[in-house]
């Protein structure tokens, strides 16, 4: 599949409160390195400035980021200012608090009166005087607790000016109703992609009726992620619909996520120009009804 020409407008777009972006955008936590928050080998500086810049070009107008998104010598966040500051008018940036890391790398959870100098961290890196969406990032300890004072310290922060939409990232279905009673949720960032559970495809559904943009993370590594049969059978699967298409089984797994509605918002990383074209190209493959119901099939292990 050719990739040379591809921009992100083939998938459309979707508005988060009034901004609108295309569907196709573009997750920053890989730019810092070959391994999420270190440990791994730093991008080079100058080439993930280059696919930020390239990424722009081609259409994309959503970025995914967040100040946690570091390693010892590269910020998403800074890569992001240096690319692309002065910030095209219509560029959306998404960012995430309510974790946190210092200076060595180890995690802290916000307090709900923390949660503004997290805002402003974020401000300051990016170089913004307001964020335009800014996530909820519920921790895994809290996956079941409430979500209302730290998202309501949030909507504090958007009257005041520093926030413009609100948003939740890793929650249930619970915590969404929960935060809609305190402010607006324009979009919920979970975990989805093929494999994913029943559970998650119901809360998808219903992001789309209630016109949330649902944008899933994982999306390329899929949320069947164990070994085992069902491993096997899956990848299976994806390889034999990749052949048909001529495409790469990533492209697949991002096709059909954009195949689940069009409030869904794919997000993938890389730091990669080649990737970052085969990743804008997914969005043209169309998928048949067979295909679709044959990845649709597609369970968690164990299930």
């Amino acid at each position: 599949m050719s990739t040379h020409a591809t921009t992100s407008a083939p998938a459309g777009t979707w508005r988060l409160g009034d901004l609108t972006v295309n569907r196709v955008g573009f997750g920053a936590m890989r730019l810092t390195g070959t391994k999420p928050f270190d440990q791994g080998v730093p991008r080079d500086r100058e080439q993930s400035i280059r696919v930020l810049r390239r990424a722009v070009d081609l259409g994309v107008n959503h970025i995914d980021t967040a100040a946690f998104y570091f390693s010892t010598t590269r910020s998403a966040n800074e890569l992001i200012n240096r690319a692309l500051a002065p910030y095209p008018e219509e560029l959306v940036i998404t960012t995430k608090v309510w974790p946190g890391r210092d200076t060595s790398g180890e995690w802290w959870w916000a307090s709900p009166e923390q949660l503004r100098g997290q805002v402003e961290e974020n401000l300051r890196q990016l170089g913004r005087d307001h964020l335009d969406v800014v996530n909820l990032r519920v921790p895994p300890s809290s996956k079941e607790g409430p979500v209302g004072e730290h998202f309501g310290a949030l909507a504090r922060l958007r009257d005041a000016g520093l926030i413009r939409h609100l948003g939740l990232s890793n929650a249930t279905s619970g915590q969404l109703a929960e935060a809609r009673s305190v402010a607006p949720v324009v979009c919920l960032q979970n975990p989805f992609g093929l494999g994913a559970d029943d559970a998650s495809r119901e809360l998808l559904r219903f992001c789309g009726d209630q016109g949330i943009a649902f944008v899933p993370f994982f999306a390329v590594a899929g949320t069947g992620r164990e070994d085992g049969p069902a491993a096997v059978e899956s990848e299976e699967a994806v390889t034999a619909v990749a052949r048909t298409h001529g495409a790469s089984p990533a492209q697949i797994r991002l096709a059909w996520t954009l195949h689940q509605g069009p409030h869904v918002l794919a997000i993938p990383g890389t730091g990669d120009p080649d990737h970052l074209a085969q990743n804008l190209a997914a969005a043209t493959i169309r998928l048949s009804q067979e295909e679709l119901a044959r990845l649709d099939g597609i369970r968690p292990a164990g299930a």
